[in-house]
């Protein structure tokens, strides 16, 4: 008989005399009692079975991590915690599990012994909720554009170009190691590569994306995307996705309200469709941070949390204004900041955005019109001649969150800013073509949407909000 989700049963209006269930024994309690999970909810279904006329080999092979498929018949429980169980009828083992060997035993393991076991710690209840939110998030950034007209455009993931100009870029090649062809002045000669130049795995569809919003009017990218930073903390990833928006005619203003209004629809629509999952989550954080001095505990509950971005708006505040604050707070004064704000210019630290929202302005924020010498080449210039109309939104627990600007929609100066940088304009050609023929105002973001699994799933370790970790030294799975 065809089997039913474990979400389903337990959700049932109705008493089933006969019902199929397939999944995973987390426990087995009693010689009587399994808790079965099959990944569509973090609750388990119980499933009693009749010891005394089960056969003892089988009995013996009812382990954690076993898969089993039982069938009988689902009756109100008796035990509490909840509302159904299943009286077993028929059992069958669908994969055996040798319990001395099973590394996700039914206790608590360390979240560095859980990423050594990737592949298998998405069957702990607290994976498994993680990435149940993740999947829900992803299908409502998806949800929220194609509600609201945009077109996703999926933009390449080997590229010619450096999006940030940061240089931090995986190349792409075929050439061989130990013989690879050089120029005569004995550089690599990217002519006899597979794709006649140099190229990379890509840091953001943006410019790809512009070039497709002056033409369709509001699109988006949601793809995976690559930095090559030997960065090994808790909040970079050699391969992480991004949300990327760009939108034709929209200034600044508008990009922070498009910013705003996607942030607080996507938070909200994720409520909504798993309550259970984030309700454990916040169990989860509570009980760890027991664990921490109080100075360094969360001021809210996880719920109360993410309710707070719903229900305030985001304050925006100058750059200019930001560092005036910052230069006159207590951490600043007594040097307690790692990095000193001294002056106009400097580039703000995590440390810094965490402060502006977690102790100034309690809110999330956004920063606007950065110092154009810290920003990006096409951020479009303000007639002060020294910032930008950039954008960032900063969040407690996160920092800096979105990353976005006016872009420059005037060629002269886009050529100006480009010259100045040292950026080849034959090598973006195509990209300054789109300021040649009908160019108009138009904005855009960059969301990393681990760092939003991050902040809804109260996880402290980007690491343990995407299926497989991309780091420096760790490939593996």
């Amino acid at each position: 008989m065809k089997h039913t989700k474990v979400k389903d049963l337990l959700n049932s209006t109705t008493i089933l005399q006969e019902v199929n269930a397939k999944g995973w024994v987390r426990t087995f309690r009693n010689n009587q009692f399994i808790a079965l999970n099959d990944g569509s909810t973090i609750n388990n279904i119980q499933c009693v079975v009749d010891f005394e006329n089960t056969p003892e080999d089988i009995l013996k092979r009812i382990t954690t991590g076993a898969s089993v498929s039982v069938t009988g018949s689902l009756v109100e429980s008796k035990g509490a915690g909840q509302k159904y169980e299943i009286q077993v009828a028929k059992l069958e083992i669908l994969g055996d599990s040798d319990a001395e060997k099973f590394p996700m035993q039914p206790k608590k393991h360390s979240l560095e012994f859980l990423r050594e076991n990737a592949h298998l710690r998405v069957r702990t209840n607290a994976f498994g909720a993680i990435m149940r939110v993740r999947s829900v998030l992803a299908h409502a950034v998806h949800t929220y554009f194609q509600e609201k007209g945009f077109v996703y455009v999926n933009t390449p993931i080997i590229t010619g170009s450096d999006a940030e100009g940061a240089g931090e870029m995986f190349k792409v090649t075929a050439l061989p190691f130990d013989n690879t062809p050089r120029t005569e002045d004995g550089k690599v000669d990217y002519k006899k590569d597979f794709f006649g130049k140099e190229t990379n795995l890509t840091v953001s569809g943006q410019l790809e994306g512009e070039t497709f919003a002056m033409a369709l009017g509001q699109i988006y990218t949601f793809g995976p995307t690559f930095r090559a930073e030997n960065s090994n903390t808790s909040r970079h990833l050699a391969e992480f996705w991004m949300i990327e928006p760009e939108v034709a005619f929209n200034d600044l203003d508008d990009n922070m309200d498009l910013a705003e209004d996607f942030i607080q629809y996507v938070i909200k629509y994720t409520m909504d469709k798993c309550p259970d999952d984030l309700k454990f989550l916040e169990s989860r954080l509570l009980d760890e941070e027991k664990q921490k001095p109080q100075a360094e505990r969360s001021e809210m509950a996880l719920l109360d949390k993410l309710n707070f971005v719903l229900e305030n708006n985001f304050k925006r505040v100058s750059y200019t204004e930001a560092i005036e604050i910052l230069r006159e707070s207590t951490p600043n004064k007594k040097k307690k900041f790692s990095y000193i704000i001294d002056e106009w210019g400097a580039d703000l630290q995590s440390e810094h955005e965490r402060y502006l929202v977690e102790k100034h302005f309690k809110c999330p924020v956004i920063l606007f019109d950065y110092p154009a010498n810290i920003k990006a080449f096409y951020m479009r210039l303000n007639e002060d001649g020294k910032t930008v109309r950039a954008m960032d939104i900063l969040f407690p627990g996160i920092g800096e969150i979105v990353g976005g600007s006016q872009r420059e929609e005037r060629y002269d100066v886009l050529v100006e800013k480009m010259k100045a940088l040292g950026i080849d304009e034959e090598e973006l050609w195509w990209y300054l073509d789109t300021r040649r023929f009908g160019s108009a105002v138009h904005s855009g973001f960059g969301l990393g949407f681990e760092r939003l699994v991050l902040f809804v799933t109260g996880m402290t370790n980007i690491r343990d909000v995407i299926p497989f970790p991309r780091t420096p030294m760790n490939a593996e799975f």
